[in-house]
């Protein structure tokens, strides 16, 4: 009867707790990212579209057409950056040039803000390379942060501050 009454109290105390398990981040696989490849990786024109995903060691670069797999443990150096680019582009982009009154150079100021990753990496003979990334904005921290996690290296770490606040911090602390 104790058993039993064990059992049940087990089964409740369960049931009652079962919805505050969470299940493991690093048990899930990597959704992709939607990025543009600006220059760099071998067989793929510049400003190719695809996915980049961290999956079983391996980035992967995938277009529609064809497929890069570099070993994470290759990548010697991964560096991300802030930067932004023309709302307007390609032929409208050009032609808002000729606007009258200088309005072309005032559209030309509207910008998107965007995130880079570049990446130098060895290949199978041992010669070094380099790809520049495009993505949107919050995408490339966490995926360098899950590379440094899968062995790829970096110059410079990913909680680097580079805020201007915390120079004049260090100022004080000197003085």
């Amino acid at each position: 009867m104790k058993f039993h009454a064990a059992k049940v109290a087990c089964t409740l105390l369960f049931g009652l707790f079962a919805p505050f398990i969470l299940p493991s981040r690093a048990q899930q696989p990597a959704a992709p990212i939607q990025v543009v490849q600006v220059t760099g990786m071998i067989g793929f024109p510049n400003k190719a579209k695809g996915n980049l995903t961290v999956k079983e060691g391996n980035l992967e670069f995938a277009t529609s057409k064809s497929k890069a797999v570099v070993p994470i443990t290759s990548l010697q150096d991964v560096v991300t950056g802030n930067d932004s680019q023309r709302v307007f582009r390609g032929t409208f982009g050009t032609l808002t040039m000729f606007a009258p009154y200088g309005s072309g150079r005032f559209l030309s100021l509207f910008r998107a803000k965007l995130d880079t990753i570049t990446i130098q990496y060895l290949d199978a003979d041992g010669a070094l390379h380099g790809a520049i990334f495009t993505m949107p904005v919050g995408k490339a921290d966490p995926l360098k942060k899950d590379l440094m996690a899968h062995g790829a290296h970096t110059t410079i770490p990913p909680d680097d501050p580079k805020t201007p606040e915390a120079k004049p911090q260090e100022n004080k602390e000197k003085q």
